[in-house]
């Protein structure tokens, strides 16, 4: 049986896939990977990668398995009762119109959970809404806008009768929210970013990654920001070094890109 290391496997994937793995904590990848050659049943990493490249299908089922995320509507409620209460406020006094960007949107439950916020509040405001992320099996899903009861736990039941149709055991999100959102491929460690946007959510999306690549997309993310725009994170994740990187703490989960002017 030929082996082949993980060094090379990386290698091999970055060629074919675009997907640095290396930018991913090792250990942590390493048992994904794991997963995914005992979920797979081939025998070795050698393997695993001749059947890749006899199936392109397969490489791109390893790449979704790697990098999907967890998501559902409102998570960590408390925090988005902020972002409509506080922060959402503050933004729509600077524009009328929000760009916001939800970078690693997985199936969709938090953009759609912006367009829930601001039909509410801005009804009739146009804004442009962008939910992205690397997995090409999330994002059919996001368009699709089918959920389980479980995915709307957090959602107040009055807003599930108002923005959701019920569809055998599923939800179904109601047109004019779906439509508030457009979904599109983005891979954070390679692509290009958006630009002037006032609110960017990129939530649990990192924790796997090195220290250097989440220094690197922080900077990204500050690049995309208008000045006074605001980042939006995950509760099991911190911007070190903030001020270094042009962000101010607004509150746990929130930092503000500093305005040079002010």
């Amino acid at each position: 049986m030929q082996e082949m290391d993980y060094g090379l496997f990386r290698r091999r994937v970055m060629q074919a896939a675009g997907i640095d793995l290396g930018c991913y904590k090792e250990n942590q990848m390493k048992r994904r990977l794991t997963a995914a050659l005992t979920r797979s049943g081939h025998a070795s990493l050698f393997d695993y990668w001749q059947a890749m490249e006899a199936e392109p299908a397969l490489l791109r089922d390893f790449v979704d398995f790697v990098t999907i995320n967890v998501s559902s509507f409102f998570r960590n409620r408390e925090k988005y009762d902020e972002l409509a209460g506080s922060v959402l406020p503050g933004l729509l006094k600077a524009r009328r119109s929000l760009k916001i960007w939800s970078a690693g949107c997985s199936t969709g439950q938090e953009p759609y959970s912006i367009a829930i916020i601001l039909s509410e509040h801005t009804p009739g405001v146009r804004h442009r809404i962008i939910g992205t992320d690397i997995n090409a099996s999330a994002l059919r899903l996001a368009r699709e806008a089918v959920y389980t009861r479980d995915d709307v736990k957090e959602v107040k039941p009055e807003l599930v009768q108002k923005y959701f149709t019920v569809d055998g055991d599923k939800l179904r999100l109601k047109d004019p929210v779906r439509q508030m959102v457009e979904f599109r491929p983005h891979n954070l460690l390679a692509d290009s970013y958006e630009q002037d946007c006032d609110l960017i959510l990129c939530r649990n999306v990192m924790i796997y990654f090195t220290d250097e690549a989440k220094a690197r997309v922080f900077r990204g993310f500050h690049a995309s920001l208008r000045p006074g725009g605001v980042l939006f994170i995950g509760g099991t994740e911190t911007i070190m070094a903030a001020p270094e990187l042009g962000f101010e703490l607004i509150s746990p989960f929130f930092y503000r890109k500093r305005d040079p002017a002010a």
